[in-house]
């Protein structure tokens, strides 16, 4: 509840100033017809005032359940082995950078290694969650999830081939309470022992935490904190997420099958492609939206993407 307040209480303070920019330009445009010298600074402040008018804009229309909550961002390599693996980094380096630009706080919960391999010895991932904790956080990557896929030439092919990667990345809220209680008995907890890639950095005390939900099949885990109690409070957190979002699927597919429309399969359902070779072209297949610079956009400049696909 005091979240809920202290977030009400940043949007209203964030209209307040612009309503008090907004004023205060009608006066400084008005002193600019007869003063040509606040021109330059008329012009600056009016940019910023229409570059947070629409940050605010684009907040209207998150107004789904937990759209201002937090979100555990998860990636999975896909068939392909080391490439589809390094493809998981870039993506996970991709969101942590876009978090960070946004102001959004993320930490890794868990994550599996692959196997080094390269050139340069590169480490790449098999499964990786992310929490990110801000305003809005799940609301802005919400529309992130499903399949992302990168056309390069192989760092890893000895022959220098075009190689194609895929990745699934799955966005899901951060749910404190389950939509019903989930029985401890349907519950299996494992502890271990959390480490980094190649088994270093292996702690000595099973900090890390396993949970399968017996009934679903559903397996979530944590090993970020180093108290076990915390970790197994964070995986629960992954649970009731990953349990709402089976149930919305639930509904998707029986609101299909009344319409009468085949339910597609999610992980072949690509909606972005980042093409590096033989030209530059990140394109999203469901907004249309594309650019040239595919450096930028891994380097987590995603607000034109994520914005369009909100806006849809």
């Amino acid at each position: 509840m005091s979240q809920e307040l202290s977030n009400l209480k940043t949007e209203i303070e964030s209209y307040q100033v612009l309503e008090r920019e907004f004023n205060d330009l009608k006066e400084l445009s008005v002193l600019g017809i007869k003063d040509e010298s606040i021109q330059p600074e008329l012009q600056e402040r009016i940019r910023a005032f229409k570059k947070n008018l629409e940050e605010g804009e684009i907040k209207v229309f998150l107004s789904g359940k937990y759209d201002k909550g937090n979100a555990l961002l998860s990636i999975y390599s896909g068939a392909g082995g080391q490439d589809a693996q390094d493809w998981a980094a870039i993506l996970l380096r991709m969101y942590e950078r876009y978090c960070l630009k946004k102001g959004f706080r993320a930490k890794v919960l868990h994550q599996t290694f692959g196997e080094a391999g390269g050139p340069e010895g590169r480490i790449g991932i098999k499964s990786v969650t992310l929490e990110v904790k801000g305003n809005y956080v799940y609301g802005f990557l919400r529309k992130e999830n499903g399949v992302h896929r990168l056309v390069r030439i192989s760092p890893f092919s000895a022959q220098k081939l075009r190689h194609t990667s895929f990745a699934l990345v799955e966005v899901l809220p951060e749910i404190n309470q389950g939509v019903e209680k989930i029985n401890p008995q349907n519950l299996k907890i494992d502890t271990f022992r959390a480490s980094g890639p190649g088994g270093q950095y292996v702690n000595r005390r099973e900090s890390a935490v396993r949970i399968t939900h017996l009934p679903s099949g559903i397996v979530v885990a944590s090993q970020a904190e180093r108290l076990q109690g915390l970790n197994k409070e964070k995986a629960m957190k992954m649970l009731y997420g990953k349990l709402y979002q089976l149930k919305e699927k639930e509904k998707e597919k029986e609101i299909k099958k009344i319409k009468g429309k085949p339910t597609s399969i999610e992980w072949g359902s690509q909606i972005r492609s980042y093409v590096l070779h033989p030209y530059k072209l990140v394109n999203d297949v469901r907004t249309n939206v594309e650019t040239s610079k595919v450096e930028a956009v891994l380097d987590g400049d995603l607000n034109e993407f994520i914005e369009a696909e909100i806006k849809q």
